[in-house]
């Protein structure tokens, strides 16, 4: 019988940890005030329409759920037709400040707010590369050493 419920209870506690996902803002300011408010990086992903590919080799594998703590996730689709006019204009202002010049990219950067205005101070940028999370994650942490 505990057998059988420590067996349960391991199944249970792998499924639960191979389910959990990350959430992305969407929204610049509210990435910019979590920013500010926790004092982490913000990983802007700069994308137009479908990024299964890296959803599926980066965005869903665990390692990028743990390392993904250390930083404020913003998802800035510029392809959303959903997303309002005036946030529309002010994602591709952010894209063309930042030196954004293809589809998908990512850019870490550090964000304040002082006196009710926010500063962007972008650390750098990089592109997506096929070798799965841990490739990813090394580009993301070479950005965040400045190199």
């Amino acid at each position: 019988m505990n057998q059988k419920l420590l067996s349960l209870l391991f199944f249970l506690v792998s499924l639960f940890s191979h389910s959990q996902s990350v959430i992305w803002k969407t929204n610049m300011n509210d990435a910019i005030l979590l920013s500010n408010e926790e004092r982490k990086p913000i990983l802007i992903f700069f994308t137009a329409g479908s990024s299964q590919k890296i959803q599926s080799e980066v965005f869903s594998s665990p390692d990028f759920i743990d390392w993904s703590d250390s930083v404020v996730l913003l998802k800035l689709d510029l392809a959303d037709a959903s997303v309002p006019d005036l946030e529309k204009e002010q994602n591709l202002r952010l894209k063309e400040a930042l030196g954004i010049e293809e589809l998908p990219q990512f850019c870490i950067a550090t964000a304040s707010v002082r006196k009710n205005k926010p500063t962007i101070n972008k650390l750098g940028l990089f592109d997506y590369k096929t070798g799965g999370a841990k490739t990813w994650i090394s580009q993301a942490k070479d950005v965040l050493r400045g190199e």
